[in-house]
């Protein structure tokens, strides 16, 4: 008995599940549309990517990008004429 009691202490309880969060409908087309450009990235259909992310505050604007050599200058680019859009629109 005493070694069923001694196993027993060694128990430990998981931590509670994380909450579910609510449906955002903005958070909802983000995640789509990510979803749709890594299932084009798997069936080999994209060649470059580039992402403008902007902070939930609108204070941070980055760029991210994923390309071949020849598409690099013009990512960049258009990334850039898109973030300074982005930052004269919000003033």
């Amino acid at each position: 008995m005493s070694e069923i009691a001694a196993d027993t202490t060694r128990i430990v309880a998981f931590p509670q599940a994380v909450a579910a969060a609510p449906v955002d409908e903005n958070t909802a087309s983000m995640i789509e549309v990510l979803q749709e450009q890594l299932r084009l990235a798997r069936e080999g259909k994209l060649r470059s990517v580039a992402v403008v992310s902007v902070s939930s505050d609108g204070g941070a604007i980055g760029t991210q990008w994923s390309c071949t050599h020849g598409d690099i200058t013009s990512l960049i680019g258009k990334l850039t004429v898109l973030t300074h859009d982005m930052m004269a629109a919000r003033k």
